[in-house]
């Protein structure tokens, strides 16, 4: 809408996603919108806090698998950096594990692509206002589904393990022993329910645990 049509406090939106026909879609229909100005548009993770300091936000619209920092290590950033900058995390995988890192990250909401996008309009608005907007769908989920079972730590080696690392090379990557390695992967074998830490791996990213 042009400038002069907009009211005189439009709500200020940085969008971070990294496929740019979606990026580019998601600006123009929000654009759209008489009270939601775009002002800030970005396709990697590590430079979202950059963005919102220079253009100052009142709501992050952040894609969870980004290049770089992913959207909810982003929100953690901006919840310590940009404090006034409300995050609303918009995703195409709705794990409910993704739902309690988010919330815990600080996000103030949570939804997926596939909704309409007067839904997002008005999430953007409820949260600006101190709601807290969630799928309702994947809250559910989320509940049944329980907590993240995997450490800190089980977390870290498992990413570590991705494209066939060795114990020997997620050891010196990560500056543990060799034995705490093989001890961290079979706790999160065990706990994922699998066989071996390639499934281990699938399974915790299926569930969004990592």
């Amino acid at each position: 809408m042009p400038r002069d049509r907009r009211p005189a406090k439009s709500i200020r939106v940085l969008l971070a996603e990294d496929q740019g026909m979606m990026r580019g879609a998601l600006a123009l229909l929000l654009g759209m919108e008489p009270d939601i100005e775009v002002v800030a548009q970005v396709s990697t993770g590590d430079t979202i806090v950059d963005a919102a300091l220079t253009h100052r936000p009142d709501v992050a619209l952040l894609d969870i698998e980004l290049p770089g920092l992913s959207g909810l290590d982003a929100a953690a950033e901006l919840r310590d950096q940009v404090p006034d900058c409300r995050v609303l995390i918009l995703t195409t995988f709705g794990r409910p594990g993704y739902l309690r890192r988010a919330m815990e990250a600080g996000a103030a909401g949570f939804l997926v692509k596939d909704g309409p996008v007067e839904e997002l309009a008005v999430a953007v608005r409820r949260v600006l206002t101190g709601e807290t907007v969630i799928d309702p769908a994947l809250a559910a989920a989320a509940l049944s589904a329980g907590p993240n079972p995997l450490t800190a730590r089980e977390r870290d080696v498992l990413n570590a393990s991705a494209e066939g690392a060795t114990v020997s090379d997620i050891a010196t990557r990560l500056h543990l022993s060799e034995s705490t390695v093989r001890n961290y992967l079979s706790s999160a074998i065990g706990k994922t329910g699998t066989r071996n830490r390639m499934e281990a791996l699938r399974e915790a990213r299926q569930q969004g645990w990592l």
